[in-house]
């Protein structure tokens, strides 16, 4: 199976401007596209990536989502003059036309469709379109909102007529709502269609009341409409985490996609002058992180809006480093999700409650004190924690400045695996066995050992608790980013990883630990999270930092897991910050079943830690540390299938840590009542 990450791109998409005064299309100009290839380029992304050349789209292509009507009138624009033009433009909304704007919308469309071809055939894993003109706001008989073409659409209804693709998740990250999107698919169960957007009431662009949380699809396709409206501007990365985590990723794995097209709009950064919102362009590193466990990582991205060329050029190479499987940044300060998000957030919870089973046993109060919130929003006031940008220093969006994101870079060998001595282990690519331990390491994990486990004895122990320091101070020296380590005895490891980690490589550990047993751990210090998932009466809650969840064995084990794992460990784990993810299974647990949703837990906190993360597996399971060392190196996790509800009692459980929780973990809110 492929690994690579295809970048599409074409400089002649760059050749059409606005020929004639406009304020509402002055922004919408050549250089968004060239300064995101440069900077791709300067990154050293542009080389890494594989390069598919683009095409014109066929007519035929085109009709997928256009009319013959709509498709005969754009070929007549080449031909018309300048007045003729502008002339032509008023006839739609906030677009302008160009002599060459018809041959790059062709083109824009061909990049896509390549992109969709060379993903689903498996050429390369994943990749990015980057393309002019945007697509999502064109409908099938208009343009709009500079969109001749909807590339996006068009790609969807591609893979399904060229692929059989059942079932397909479009993410929408842009600020704008992209409503012909939402034309195209509002009756079809087959594309879940997710947009978060700028909306203030109704009063933002496109004034759509079919923009709001309401509009949850039509007829089969009720349900598989997702419209989250920002109410204010000023939305940071917690809010878009906090929607990820509490809406559309508990919907995505329920709903299992075969394929996740992006409508990555970065006009949703800091800095941008349509979006006015205060998420840094480091966040769209974890938003893809976050999506690349679905569909077997089979994930197209094409960009579509982006007004700010600093913080577009950003946030396009934090999308496609990720792609390319480079470590995410580390995101600092997160912190509780403003209450006009929460709103947002519970409403629609509550409005695809019937729809969704993992939104089934959710209560909410969507209703609570939003109508007055609204009317303050409106009149200007404010309840939220984090005022606008222009209440709070009346400064122009491009006088705004934010650190540049720090140097990615990924380590020559991503991923290491000590199996038990004389076991071979079938390995990735991206992996290979430890190997000889460094020289220091038996020393110090003798010491280790005899400062913390005095009554172990087994000089057996000597070799295992040897390659985890090896493996921790190959992370300290960048030469690995992660790692899996075979142990006969959890208690002595563990101890040994916190003591060495914490001593020699970082400030703060997240644990989490599958299994029934009792880890000794200190959670009281704030300098480890242990986060416990057994089958077994968990033991008392020692500390805000130690989180026992028991789930019970059988039937939607599957299903009990990864509700966990979405909406309680994966907000604690962001909140957290960890500088090393401490990944433990306990010999035995969930045999058969765990695997699956193992793979797609580490898949997913790859994004924690800069990627620095040391699984301890006990004994030696053939599946699950071949699972391991795949989820380690960046492959695809393996299907899990649509799932249904969880169990009455594990939710009972996960709510009860929630409640128990969010006031010092603020992420884990979903509502207002709760902040």
């Amino acid at each position: 199976m492929s690994s690579g990450c295809a970048l599409i791109f074409d400089e002649e998409m760059s050749r059409y401007k606005l020929l004639w005064k406009d304020p509402t299309c002055e922004i919408e100009v050549p250089e968004r596209l060239t300064v995101s290839y440069e900077a791709l380029r300067t990154s050293g992304a542009v080389q890494r990536c594989t390069q598919v050349p683009v095409r014109q789209a066929t007519e035929q292509e085109i009709l997928l989502a256009h009319s013959e009507e709509y498709l005969e009138v754009m070929k007549q624009t080449p031909k018309m003059t300048e007045e003729q033009l502008m002339e032509f433009s008023k006839k739609y909304n906030d677009v302008y036309f160009h002599q060459n704007i018809y041959h790059c919308a062709q083109l824009a469309v061909g990049a896509t469709l390549q992109l969709v071809d060379s993903v689903m055939k498996r050429e390369v894993r994943n990749g990015m379109a980057l393309v002019r003109p945007p697509g999502h706001h064109s409908q099938r008989s208009a343009a709009n909102g500079f969109c001749v073409f909807n590339n996006v659409a068009i790609a969807a209804l591609y893979a399904q007529k060229n692929y059989s693709v059942n079932r397909i998740l479009i993410v929408d990250w842009d600020i704008h709502h992209g409503q012909g999107v939402q034309y195209c698919f509002e009756e079809d169960p087959s594309v879940l269609y997710f947009s978060w957007h700028r909306y203030e009431h109704q009063t933002f662009w496109p004034n759509l009341p079919e923009s709001d949380y309401t509009s949850i699809g039509k007829g089969k396709g009720s349900g598989f409409n997702i419209n989250l409206p920002w109410n204010k501007v000023g939305m940071t990365n917690s809010d878009y985490l906090s929607a990820f985590f509490h809406v559309l990723l508990p919907v995505a794995y329920e709903f299992n996609p075969e394929l996740v097209l992006v409508c990555a709009g970065f006009d949703s950064a800091i800095g941008d002058p349509e979006g006015e919102m205060c998420a840094t362009p480091e966040i769209f590193a974890h938003l893809t992180q976050l999506l690349m466990p679905l569909a077997a990582g089979k994930m197209c991205v094409v960009l579509e809006g982006g007004y700010n060329l600093k913080s577009l050029a950003q946030s396009v190479c934090q999308t496609v480093q990720t792609l390319l499987g480079d470590p995410a940044p580390r995101l600092s300060e997160l912190s509780a999700p403003c209450d006009s998000a929460l709103d947002s957030i519970a409403n629609v919870r509550t409005a695809h409650s019937p729809y969704w089973s993992c939104f089934k046993h959710l209560g909410t109060n969507s209703d609570t004190s939003i109508k007055h919130r609204k009317l303050e929003e409106k009149n200007g006031g404010t309840k939220d924690a984090k005022p606008s940008p222009e209440t709070q220093t009346k400064k122009k969006m491009e006088d705004i400045v934010w650190p540049e994101p720090l140097p990615r870079s990924s380590p020559a060998l991503r991923t290491v695996v000590a199996p038990p001595s004389g076991v071979e282990v079938a390995l990735p690519e991206g992996c290979k066995s430890l190997g000889e331990i460094s020289k220091s390491a038996p020393e110090v994990a003798q010491k280790i050992r005899d400062k913390l486990c005095q009554d172990v004895v087994d000089q057996k122990m000597l070799q295992p608790l040897g390659n985890i320091i090896s493996v921790l101070d190959q992370m300290k020296n960048k030469e690995v980013c992660n790692g899996c380590v075979l142990v006969p005895d959890l208690n002595v490891s563990v101890q040994c990883s916190v003591e060495h980690a914490l001593t020699s490589l970082t400030k703060r550990v997240l644990i989490v630990f599958i299994g029934d047993g009792k880890l000794p751990v200190n959670t009281s210090d704030g300098t480890a999270l242990l986060v416990q998932i057994c089958s077994e009466e968990a033991e008392e809650e020692k500390s805000i930092n130690h989180v026992p969840l028991c789930l019970r064995k059988g039937e939607s084990f599957t299903e009990g897991f990864m509700q966990a794992v979405l909406g309680l460990l994966l907000p604690l784990a962001y909140e957290f910050n960890p500088y090393l993810v401490l990944g433990v299974v306990e010999e035995g647990k969930w045999k058969t079943l765990l695997p699956p949703v193992w793979g797609h837990l580490i898949s997913l906190l790859q994004g924690l830690a800069q990627g620095r993360t040391l699984a301890l597996l006990q004994g030696y399971d053939k599946d699950l540390v071949e699972v391991t060392a795949a989820a380690l190196s960046g492959a695809p996790a393996p299907a899990l299938g649509a799932l249904g509800p969880p169990k009455p009692e594990d939710f009972q459980a996960m709510e009860k840590q929630r409640q128990r929780l969010q006031k010092r973990w603020s992420l884990l809110r979903c509502t207002v009542s709760e902040s």
